[in-house]
């Protein structure tokens, strides 16, 4: 009896964890879901933003020498203010032209921002506390990440805020910009104002992602390449479906914590990298619109 709850608990273990560690990844794509909801552009610069907000919150706490509450609110209002410029100073400019040139001019400003923050800030990791102890943390018999259940609650309550913020007249103009600009630019909806905002919005979403996974990892270039985990659970869940992405989160997270359990030990590791690329593959190719996003039909 107790080798079979021994053989149990390994399982179990790595379930749990990679549920939590799955939302930490849905708290990274829930950016990239606002975006696309409201604009129908998958924002491919959002890891950099994540990465860029751990570095504002840092660089705040560290020569402003605020408290890390108020660090997070003033980093919180500068990445709205940059996600505000980006939309404002670039997307703003390609309106009209080939949804891949948008694409294109994405990943463009993932590529420099991913650049310009270690040029500013240095290319060594920083370590980041946010007040979260380290001891273990037993539920049984299960070892839980303290960092990964604060993180975890931290995307479901943004899941549900951004759920009622969709619920209220704000919500319904942008779900209108996102399905037709043209007509709401008829009935008079400030579409340009619209999309600003979310993206404002998507900045300030990066900004605690940011904060989170910096208190896991440090503070690097390598909290950018969140954006792969994002894309598979914001693509797996349905790009415009904000319950999707924690769902879909929860998916990963499991499959990739217990797949790269049992298979790391035999093949050398390295499984963890491959799981969301397989992920996105098998969306793409047999559901498109993720499990819970709007299947649009267009009649030619």
């Amino acid at each position: 009896m107790t080798d079979i709850y021994a053989r149990l608990a390994y399982p179990a273990e790595l379930a749990a964890n990679g549920a939590l560690l799955g939302l930490m990844y849905a708290l990274v794509a829930l950016g990239i879901v606002l975006v696309y909801k409201s604009s129908a552009v998958a924002n491919l610069a959002h890891g950099s933003l994540v990465m860029l907000g751990a570095f504002v919150t840092w660089a705040i706490t560290t020569h402003l020498r605020f408290p890390l509450a108020l660090a997070l609110v003033a980093a919180v209002l500068v990445m709205a203010a940059v996600g505000a410029g980006i939309e404002r100073l670039a997307l703003r400019r390609m309106a009209g032209q080939p949804l891949i040139m948008i694409l294109m001019l994405t990943l463009g400003l993932e590529i420099m921002l991913r650049g310009l923050a270690p040029a500013i800030w240095g290319a060594g990791s920083k370590p980041f506390s946010i007040g979260i102890s380290q001891d273990p943390l037993f539920v049984g018999a299960l070892l839980i990440n303290r960092v990964y259940l604060a993180g975890g609650a931290l995307a479901l309550v943004l899941m549900l805020l951004l759920m009622l913020l969709f619920h209220t007249r704000f919500g319904v103009v942008l779900r209108a910009v996102s399905d037709d600009h043209v007509a709401s630019w008829s009935v008079g909806i400030a579409v340009e104002r619209a999309i600003g905002l979310t993206w404002a919005i998507a900045g300030g979403l990066a900004t605690l992602a940011g904060v989170v996974w910096a208190s896991v990892q440090g503070i690097d270039w390598t909290l950018s390449l969140l954006l792969l985990k994002a894309l598979a659970v914001a693509i797996l869940g349905g790009l415009d479906s904000i319950g999707g992405a924690v769902v879909a989160g929860l998916l990963v997270g499991v499959l990739e914590s217990v797949i790269s359990g049992y298979l790391d030990p035999l093949v050398g590791g390295g499984t963890k990298e491959v799981v969301a690329a397989v992920v996105i593959l098998l969306t793409i190719l047999f559901k498109p619109h993720g499990l819970f996003g709007r299947e649009i039909i267009e009649r030619v």
